[in-house]
């Protein structure tokens, strides 16, 4: 049991170090984004499926409420977390358009999509994904197994250097989490 333990933290660790090297520059160009779109007006948009979905709801209340240091509560919500909204649009459409629809909706220019997907193939992902770009808002991809099909489409993409959805989920919230304390710096300074 020790030693299965050891392995999955050596991994855990070895897979954030390689993420970090592949992505610094692009995860400091995700947060100067968010950044810029605050300061316009405008929001953050995450969603994902699965664990996918709970980061997205775990980064939003860190926006929304705070990460480590007190200031204005940060303009972010997940498309994940309104069951009547979701189950409608599975129901009447499609559920390859429950995000879509959202960001057709809810979207503006000035906002920040961030979509998040281990496989980077996730169908519903990757069509609000092309909802944004339509309607001209900026796009970041969290993904892993190389990139998928979702890190092309977006305007900044990070994956994380593993095929494995565990060791993706923590580089993914570790990422999310740096992102955070860079934005919460920002707005905490005034």
């Amino acid at each position: 049991m020790k030693d299965l333990i050891r392995r999955r933290f050596a991994e855990s660790i070895e897979v954030k170090q390689k993420t970090l090297q592949e992505n610094l520059n692009n995860i400091a160009l995700a947060a100067d984004e968010i950044i810029r779109s605050f300061k316009r007006g405008g929001k953050l948009i995450l969603f994902g499926n699965g664990g996918s979905a709970a980061d997205s709801q775990h980064i939003a209340a860190e926006f929304i409420g705070r990460f480590q240091k007190e200031r204005k509560s940060l303009p972010a919500i997940a498309l994940t977390t309104d069951t009547s909204v979701l189950t409608s649009l599975a129901n009447d459409y499609h559920f390859d358009l429950v995000f879509a629809r959202q960001i057709e909706g809810l979207g503006k220019r000035n906002d920040v999509v961030i979509a998040i997907s281990t496989s980077g193939n996730s169908k519903n992902v990757i069509a609000a994904v092309k909802q944004a770009k339509k309607m001209g808002i900026k796009t970041i991809s969290l993904t892993g197994c190389g990139g998928g099909k979702l890190a092309s489409l977006t305007d900044i993409s990070i994956i994380a250097s593993s095929s494995v959805t565990a060791r993706i989920q923590e580089s993914h919230i570790c990422i999310a989490h740096v992102i955070c304390e860079i934005v919460e710096n920002h707005f905490s300074k005034k």
